[in-house]
């Protein structure tokens, strides 16, 4: 199970340190485009292809995770990517965090600690075609739903002649991408439990290739709910609802049950109350931390959501196309290096005479 684990934390690190180099990489590169040109403009820039190859890595590690271990702990352990992009954000990047941040970090690799101490081995249950079909459909009826749901509240914006997003449409968006993400991760479980049942081995890419779909999808809700939304509210939501449904489909379709001792029951039900705490701290910490006395405040030392979220909005095109299959909310990986290249920007205009 530590194994899995830690494979699990390498590929989430890989997927989301490899992003920020890539994002550091494109601000002195010209757009993407199939130019010879420009692709090997992109492939010389040492930031941006250590970027690329992290990412694929990353992602080859989390298949290699979920051949091993049940989605409903490879899934919530892989929400502690944000945690350990801080950290590299901090010691890389030079950025000051708050103490929410540092809260957030400690309580979701407690969470960690928990999973892999609660968790234990299972043995691959058998998977029937009504068990699939019965997710798709909770899946499509449960998008029918949020869509009608969406669609009310924008004909309502729209009669009232309002020009703001409802927070509604915002939680609608991140739910939405959430149990994309989630469903990706339980997908690509699904072809390496075919196989150890018995089924060809062809059903491992065409599992991953489904993923894919599902992850690129994701992105395309979560920038739609970026663009005219708080990247906050959707970050968030997005974040629990992937969690949220890795863990309840790999119960209900793939048939992973909890621990059997009442022990490892608890510590791994504490490890994802804390993997999720300790994610929704580091999406909301900028926020929080307005609550706090002055004097615990460190004077500049983030941005606000306001502008974070104007930030993530300006560039959400340019990742809405990753389609990454053991991705989890990268867009909001991404804070933290556009708010640092904010504050160098500011700084480096200040210095100037």
């Amino acid at each position: 199970m530590w194994e899995s684990i830690c494979l699990t934390l390498a590929a989430t690190a890989g997927n989301n340190i490899g992003k920020v180099l890539q994002k550091k990489g494109t601000i002195i590169l010209p757009p993407l485009s199939l130019k010879l040109k420009v692709i090997r403009a992109y492939a010389v820039n040492k930031p941006w292809a250590l970027g690329f190859l992290m990412d694929i890595v990353g992602a080859l590690l989390m298949l290699r995770a979920l051949s091993l271990a049940p989605v409903s702990v490879v899934q919530p352990v892989s929400g502690c990517g944000l945690a350990i992009l801080s950290v590299f954000s901090h010691f890389y990047l030079k950025e000051v965090m708050n103490v929410f941040d540092w809260i957030g970090i400690t309580v979701a690799g407690i969470g960690t600690i928990g999973v892999g101490a609660g968790g234990e081995e299972q043995e691959a249950s058998l998977i029937s075609v009504f068990q699939l079909l019965w997710l798709a459909l909770v899946v499509a009826i449960l998008f029918l739903l949020l869509n009608a749901w969406l669609h009310i509240f924008k004909r309502q914006r729209r009669e009232q002649e309002l020009g703001e997003y409802e927070v509604v449409e915002e939680i609608i968006y991140g739910l939405e991408s959430g149990i994309l993400f989630g469903m990706a991760s339980v997908v690509s479980k699904m072809g390496f439990v075919f196989v150890e049942q018995g089924f060809s081995a062809m059903f491992i890419p065409m599992c991953i290739s489904i993923s894919i779909c599902c992850s690129g999808t994701g992105f395309f809700y979560q920038t739609r709910g970026l663009k005219h939304g708080r990247a906050i509210v959707v970050s968030t939501c997005a974040a629990v609802a992937s969690i949220v449904t890795g863990v309840v489909a790999g119960m209900f379709a793939l048939g992973e049950k909890l621990p059997t001792s009442p022990s490892g029951r608890l510590l791994l039900l504490l490890g994802w109350l804390l993997i999720m705490l300790g994610v929704v701290l580091l999406v909301t910490s900028s926020r929080l931390i307005r609550h706090l006395p002055r004097s615990f405040r460190r004077s500049g030392s983030r941005q606000t959501s306001l502008e974070r979220g104007f930030n993530i909005r300006r560039t959400a095109s340019h990742v809405s196309k990753d389609t990454n299959p053991s991705a989890v909310i990268q867009t909001a990986t991404l804070h933290h290096l556009l708010s640092s290249h904010q504050k160098t920007k500011t700084k480096r205009d200040s210095e100037t005479p």
